[in-house]
Formats: structure tokens, C-alpha cells, sequence
């Protein structure tokens, strides 16, 4: 039995390492091809894309890892099939739940090791990652700055160029300088200009020709003021600074995304759950109190009805009863507090649904955890019956056979998270779906393989039909 289990380990987990980091490497191209704009070309060192590399590979080890269990437990049982190692298995006395044991106790430990893996690996890897592709995006203006587009990279300006040469000349630049906060920008337009920086490397200049530079003079308080200044001055040529001290790499604090609900563990995940329905209830009974309150000291209408129908007359008893001098002072009162309650009315609705939303994704986010670690053994159960029904090795059939049924897999998962994160399903219920859905296949598949069921067999099938086109014939 030793043996045997060796043999099973072994023909199991070459290529489980094979299909994984196949799979990885598939992945990380997607990756490449998604942000190829933002890194090739744009002047970074070749360690900071290895980096980024490094940290979206972790993110990705959630699609790869419960693939590569399927692909190697179909592509193992097909091999031993094909090769009639599995016939031989049989025939010793050891059926096919037995022959499964140690692959399952070696996918239990990989199931333990991926739950860990995605509570506190992942969370980190995340966060390291989310801070880096930050600074890629955001910190090399010099690079980003793309024809036809406006920029706002560099903090109170706005930038952008019709065309750019390959030593650097921008033509017809539009600079919005929007630091002040009167709302108002200043513009500068130049015909040609060239970007270089300081000495330093902490200032970036723009060396700008034949232009014009517009400025108006913010109002007092706000009030309108037709002799406001506007002033319009003509330049052969100028440089304007702008500071590079934020452009610098690694400037940006990875703590400053930890509250993101992806870059937490479970504990996190639980405190920020917590934290949020605190906020949710807490609105509740601050608008139901509003609401309460500026209604019972100030209704007085009668006669009110959810009913749609002609309104009826004011009694205007109440009225009557308010001293002359003080009824204008009295509806002012009711009109600035029936104002006030429409001001804060329409914030309370938008800000109650992103409480939820954000209170759902927390769950979705927590029953990730798990459903990682159980996607692995649900996959097992059902690569491994697969492989031993259709008795086909290497690289051909048990691919095919393994991309559809992941296919099925993914495409429920992901679209009852989406389901799940928009309200319209229970969280728990919509990240559990899939294996809900997916166990009694695998279920079926394990009692076909079990007693040696011709399910895939193309032949059995032929002699099938053959068979009812004889009948029909008698």
C-alpha cells in the first residue's frame, strides 16, 4: 500500500507543479498585456516591473491554484488509466475511493496551506501591490504625458499637448493652473515647448515659446464684481517649475490603502464590518430622530393621506392663533425647516445604499477566504473521477476537459458575486453557489468511475445507436 501511495503522490504532484506554474505564467502575461501601456517604454527600472510582477502573481495564485488541481488530477487518473495502472490497482484489491486517499490528504494540506495562504498572504501581497501600481500609474508625468490628452498627474495643473516628438518637443501646449481655490484657473497656451528637469531632480521645467498666459482676479466673497481684472500676457518664452518632490518612486505609504476590505484578513474584515453597520445604524436613528422630530413640532396640516388625491384646505386654526407681528416670523421657521430637511434628504438615501453595498462586499470578501480552499477539494473530486473515465494522459483531451468544467465553475462564481455585490442575492449564498451547484456533479462523477462506467467512451456510444437503428429496422 506504501508503493502504491508513492506512485500516486508522485504521479500527482509532477504535474500539479507543472500545470501551476504553466498557469501562472498565463496569467501573469494577461497582466502584462492589461498594463503594457503603463510600463514598457515609460523609463522604469526593470526591477520595479519584476516587482510589480511578484505582487500581482500572489493575485493571481486564487485562479491558478484550483485550475491546476483539475488539470493534474484529470491529467494523473488519465495517465493511469491509459497506461492500465489503474486496472491493475483494481485488480489488487483497492478500489478507486482507496486509490484517492493520499492525492486527498495531500489535497487537504493544500487546501489548509491556501486558506492561510489567501487570510494572510494575500492581504499583503495585495497592499504592496495596490501602493506600487499606484506609483507606477501617477509618478513619471515626463512619460505619461500622451498627445491629445489632459494630465493631471502633477497636483494643481492641468496639462495636455496636440503632438509630441521623439527628442521630446511638445506643440501647442494648454496648461490649466488651478492651485487657488477661487474656482478660477490661470491658462497658459505656447505654440512649442520642451520638458526637462533640474540638475536636482526635484523640479521638472517646462521650457515654453511664443505663448499667451490668461489670469482673472477672483470676486470678494464670492459676489459678483464687474470690475473684476482680467489680465492677458504675451511671452517669446518662459519656464515654469513644477515640483517634483511627489514624483519620487516608493514615496507612497502602503498603510494608506490598509483599510481597502481586499488588502484585510478575517479579523480586519470582521472589525470593518462592524465598524460599518455601527455607522448604518447609527444614520438610521439620526435621520428617523430628523424626521421625528421637525415633523411633530411643525406638521400642522391635517388631513394628510399616502393616498394620491386633491389636497384639502389648510386649517388655518393654528395660524390664526399666532399674535400678528409673529405669523411671518413663524412660516419663515416652517419654510427654512421643511428647506433644511429637502438639503439633507437626497444625501442620507445615496449615502445609506454605499453603506450597504460596502457592508455586502465585506461579506463577499470574507466567504472568499473559505471558498478558495474549498474550490481546491470540490475540483479534486471532480478531476480525478474524469481522468479515470476518460483514460487519456498528457496534454490533449484532460485540457480540453479541464478549461470547460472550470469554465462552468468560474462563470458561476462570477456572476453570482456580481449578483451578490449589487443586493439582488444573499453574499453567503452567491459565493458558495458553485460548489452548492458543483458537489452533486462531482458526486455523480465519483460513483461512474467507481463502478467503471463507459461515460466518455465514443465506442459505447456507437454500438448504441447501432443498436437502436436495428431495432427500428426489425
Amino acid at each position: 500500500m506504501k508503493k502504491i501511495h508513492l506512485l500516486l503522490i508522485k504521479a500527482f504532484v509532477k504535474p500539479f507543479i507543472a500545470t501551476f506554474f504553466v498557469m501562472m505564467f498565463i496569467l501573469l502575461m494577461f497582466f502584462l498585456f492589461k498594463w503594457i501601456d503603463d510600463l514598457i517604454g515609460k523609463g522604469f527600472e526593470w526591477y520595479t516591473i519584476l516587482e510589480l510582477m511578484y505582487y500581482a502573481s500572489a493575485a493571481n495564485v486564487s485562479m491558478a491554484l484550483p485550475l491546476s488541481v483539475l488539470l493534474s488530477s484529470i491529467m494523473t487518473f488519465g495517465t493511469l488509466g491509459e497506461n492500465y495502472e489503474l486496472v491493475a490497482i483494481k485488480s489488487a484489491g483497492i478500489s478507486l475511493q482507496k486509490a484517492m486517499r493520499p492525492l486527498f490528504v495531500v489535497i487537504l494540506m493544500l487546501t489548509i496551506a491556501s486558506f492561510f495562504f489567501a487570510n494572510y498572504m494575500l492581504p499583503k501581497a495585495n497592499l504592496k501591490f495596490g501602493s506600487l501600481l499606484y506609483d507606477v500609474r501617477n509618478k513619471k508625468l515626463s512619460f505619461l504625458i500622451k498627445p491629445g490628452v489632459f494630465n493631471n498627474a502633477i497636483p494643481g495643473y492641468a496639462i495636455r499637448v496636440d503632438s509630441k516628438e521623439e527628442d521630446g518637443t511638445l506643440h501647442n501646449i494648454m496648461i490649466y493652473d488651478h492651485r487657488e481655490n477661487n474656482g478660477i484657473p490661470k491658462v497658459i497656451l505656447a505654440r512649442e515647448g520642451k520638458m526637462n528637469k533640474t540638475a536636482d531632480g526635484k523640479y521638472l521645467v517646462l521650457y515654453l515659446k511664443n505663448g499667451i498666459q490668461y489670469e482673472e482676479q477672483s470676486s470678494k466673497n464670492g459676489m459678483y464684481n464687474p470690475r473684476q481684472i482680467f489680465t492677458r500676457n504675451r511671452f517669446k518664452e518662459t519656464s515654469p517649475r513644477f515640483d517634483m518632490s511627489s514624483f519620487d518612486g516608493n514615496t507612497t505609504d502602503p498603510n494608506a490603502f490598509g483599510n481597502s476590505t481586499p488588502m484585510l484578513n478575517l479579523k480586519g474584515i470582521v472589525k470593518k464590518r462592524d465598524s460599518l453597520t455601527k455607522q448604518l445604524d447609527t444614520m438610521k436613528m439620526q435621520t428617523i430622530a430628523n424626521l421625528t422630530s421637525n415633523f411633530k413640532q411643525f406638521n400642522v396640516t391635517k388631513g394628510y393621506t399616502k393616498v394620491k388625491a386633491a389636497p384639502k384646505e389648510i386649517d388655518d386654526v393654528i395660524l390664526k392663533s399666532i399674535p400678528n407681528g409673529s405669523r411671518k416670523l413663524a412660516l419663515d421657521n416652517a419654510n427654512n425647516t421643511v428647506a433644511n430637511i429637502m438639503q439633507h434628504v437626497p444625501n442620507w438615501g445615496p449615502r445609506q445604499t454605499d453603506l450597504t453595498g460596502e457592508i455586502i462586499f465585506t461579506t463577499v470578501e470574507y466567504q472568499r477566504k473559505f471558498t478558495l480552499a474549498a474550490s481546491c477539494i470540490l475540483l479534486f473530486f471532480i478531476g480525478a473521477p474524469l481522468g479515470a473515465i476518460i483514460r487519456k494522459g498528457g496534454m490533449g483531451l484532460p485540457v480540453v476537459v479541464a478549461i470547460c468544467f472550470f469554465l462552468v465553475y468560474h462563470i458561476i462564481t462570477t456572476v453570482a458575486e456580481k449578483s451578490a455585490r449589487e443586493g439582488n442575492l444573499n453574499p453567503i449564498f452567491g459565493m458558495w453557489i458553485a460548489v452548492i451547484v458543483l458537489s452533486p456533479l462531482a458526486a455523480f462523477l465519483t460513483y461512474k468511475a467507481t463502478v467503471d462506467s463507459a461515460l466518455f467512451d465514443v465506442n459505447y456510444y456507437k454500438q448504441l445507436f447501432v443498436q437502436l437503428f436495428k431495432k427500428k429496422k426489425k
